[in-house]
């Protein structure tokens, strides 16, 4: 019998293949076993940024779960999705917000006091925005300089964000990140137009426990 050669192009090709067959399977496996695991981390992340809105240091947090459950309530109220946070300062709606930064997504959150027109607190994130420029959305330098703000411009609900000094309602830019800066600004005012009608009075419906929005992996 004779043997098979070892140097012939079918046997590369079949050896090839074969070994691309095995290394498929493996990773289908391995990727299938850390499913569960990356959705779990997914979903504390997206938890963790809920809560940051709230001006709440997640690095004291112990249990991040258990303090979600405490005081966050998914709910669906005029059709869109609101987390109703029971705090000690009170009732806070907090608002989830996609939105285009200088080069890639950005997203975050916005709380507001039960009043639905003062910034309670903020959480920004983003997908590749440049560190030390555009990455500053994610510091709590800049997040808090739209505390106290009020959204409500006589018919409108809006937020401006200036360069240099800002005066009265208005939020001042990253320095030397100007297109960022403005990328946030239209997020947060295009995801107020879009609440407008939960903003401008008692809410129509309430559904508990809605699915969360789709977000860019939360890194």
């Amino acid at each position: 019998m004779s043997k098979f050669n070892t140097n012939s192009n079918v046997y590369t090709i079949i050896y090839a293949t074969v070994i691309v067959v095995i290394v498929a399977l493996l990773l289908a496996v391995v990727s299938s076993a850390l499913r569960p695991k990356q959705q779990a981390n997914v979903e504390l992340d997206r938890k963790k940024q809920v809560l940051s809105s709230l001006n709440i240091d997640i690095k004291q947090v112990n249990d991040v779960d258990q303090m979600y459950a405490e005081v966050i309530s998914e709910q669906e109220i005029d059709g869109k999705q609101v987390f109703v946070a029971k705090t000690d300062d009170g009732t806070k709606y907090i608002i989830p917000m996609t939105g285009a930064g200088l080069w890639g997504a950005i997203w975050g959150y916005i709380a507001l006091d039960e009043d639905r027109n003062t910034v309670y607190g903020t959480f920004f994130n983003h997908d590749s925005e440049t560190p030390g420029l555009g990455g500053e959305i994610t510091t709590r330098g800049f997040q808090t300089r739209f505390n106290g703000k009020h959204i409500k411009a006589a018919d409108k609900y809006q937020m401006e964000i200036v360069k240099g000094e800002a005066a009265g309602e208005q939020v001042q830019a990253i320095s030397g990140a100007t297109i960022t800066s403005k990328g946030v600004e239209t997020m947060i005012n295009t995801t107020l137009a879009e609440y407008t009608e939960f903003l401008s009075g008692a809410p129509a419906e309430t559904t508990e426990q809605v699915e969360p929005i789709e977000e860019e992996a939360q890194q």
